[in-house]
């Protein structure tokens, strides 16, 4: 799964939480994993992506997308 954390810092920053702990108040979560989804570190979980999409109006769709299939063959 591939995740995109500019969505969630646009929105974030869109109703005032400019910081990882201002995400961490509003969506009830440990610092440690507003930190890693502020950043990138990791995709979040189902809960975590629902609660993103309740407080941002963020669809946990566009959040995080299956990654790509793998096309190339691996030449031996």
């Amino acid at each position: 799964m591939q995740y995109d954390r500019t969505l969630l810092r646009r929105a974030a920053k869109g109703t005032g939480d400019n910081t990882p702990a201002d995400v961490a108040r509003r969506l009830g979560v440990g610092r440690m994993a507003a930190w890693r989804l502020w950043n990138g570190h990791g995709a979040p979980s189902a809960t975590t992506a629902a609660a993103v999409e309740r407080a941002y109006d963020v669809p946990a769709s566009a959040l995080v997308k299956p990654a790509p299939a793998m096309t190339a063959e691996v030449q031996a």
